[in-house]
């Protein structure tokens, strides 16, 4: 009977243990298939926000092509820069060659964009008319030259050749070397527009075909004056007041400084731009993209 009762409550022991065996077993299983699904969803959803960014950054693909200003060409090789690292399919071909170089590209449609760092004239027709950018022309000397403030008006006579000393604004008796840009520059036609006027520049100047060119030859000659871009300043030159309002972006923006102009890029009439143009200058006119306009030391227009 002792011997029954024994093996009976022995039969009972066993089947509690598998029980419990079982049960801790299926804990365990539940346990490793619910974290290991769940990590596969949140991997699964990385990735796909990864891919998503890769998509995006890789859905622009082909060429931009600009020609004309090369006071506007700087600011565009940086803004091109920063559109090419977001959409690495797409690349941006930047040239020079002047405003009117710009212009003509545009009408015959042989760039995207043409470059303009002027007004349009009312003649160049055939092309619509983008503002990227507004820009100050200052009137550059060397850094050891006593003068530091001038009128338009003495500017315009210095550039046509009425004033030859700079004794006569103030400055040292020496005579004034006088420095400007080649005929179908942007910077030319604005300064010529703003300053010169219906005056013709003297027979004398030195002639240059960039903004870099100016400001070397004017660094480097103690009695020079030219003209650049205001983002074109730098150290090596000094940039006199006008009218005893500095070339500041501030001043640029309220209109006391007046000797400014409109960065712009034109584009073919006949034609709609395609969607990868489109794409960049929306780009160029958003907030990142006048940001760097800012940085770059002109007057966003947005």
């Amino acid at each position: 009977m002792k011997m029954k009762k024994f093996i009976l409550l022995l039969l009972v022991s066993l089947f509690a243990a598998a029980v419990l065996v079982g049960c801790a077993g299926d804990d365990t299983e539940d346990a490793g298939n619910d974290s290991p699904a769940e990590e596969e969803v949140e991997s699964n959803d990385d990735a796909g926000e990864d891919d998503s960014a890769e998509e995006a950054s890789a859905t622009l693909e082909g060429t931009i092509t600009m020609a004309g200003s090369t006071s506007v060409q700087p600011l565009s090789e940086v803004l091109a820069g920063v559109f090419m690292e977001e959409h690495t399919g797409v690349r941006l071909e930047v040239s020079g060659g002047g405003s009117g170089s710009g212009i003509t590209a545009a009408q015959e449609n042989t760039a995207d964009f043409g470059a303009v760092s002027r007004e349009v004239r009312e003649d160049e027709t055939g092309i619509h008319t983008y503002t990227i950018a507004i820009d100050g022309i200052g009137i550059i000397v060397h850094p050891d030259n006593e003068v530091s403030d001038i009128t338009v008006e003495d500017v315009q006579k210095i550039f046509a050749g009425e004033i030859t000393n700079w004794s006569e604004v103030g400055g040292a008796d020496e005579n004034i070397v006088v420095v400007s840009r080649e005929e179908g520059s942007g910077t030319r036609g604005a300064f010529d527009d703003i300053v010169l006027g219906d005056a013709a520049l003297v027979d004398t100047a030195l002639i240059q075909n960039s903004s870099g060119s100016v400001r070397e030859s004017v660094g480097s000659e103690a009695n020079a004056i030219g003209y650049v871009s205001t983002g074109s300043l730098n150290e090596d030159v000094k940039a006199l007041s006008v009218g005893g309002v500095e070339p500041t972006p501030e001043n640029i923006i309220a209109g006391d400084y007046s000797v400014a102009r409109p960065f712009n890029y034109v584009a073919n009439k006949g034609e709609s731009l395609s969607e990868l143009a489109q794409a960049y200058l929306d780009f160029v006119l958003s907030e990142e993209g006048q940001a760097i306009v800012e940085e770059q030391g002109f007057v966003r227009v947005n």
